[in-house]
């Protein structure tokens, strides 16, 4: 679960990294649009995910290998 919230949370970066560089939205052109029903779903699933990865810090004895 550790490493499929990561990997979301990097996409979501890398989204809003393009966002800031070129104000280009790479899921809403996946999509159909930032008001696309699949999209706010992505949007929806990576918050989440952003979610989950907060209880990473507070957790004891996090090691690489068990992500």
């Amino acid at each position: 679960m550790d490493k499929t919230a990561l990997t979301l949370i990097i996409i979501g970066g890398l989204n809003w990294g393009l966002m800031g560089l070129f104000n280009f939205d790479a899921v809403a052109w996946f999509f159909g649009g930032s008001e696309s029903v699949l999209s706010r779903l992505i949007y929806i699933v990576i918050a989440l995910a952003a979610c989950w990865s907060v209880s990473m810090l507070f957790r004891r004895n996090v090691v690489a290998e068990d992500m």
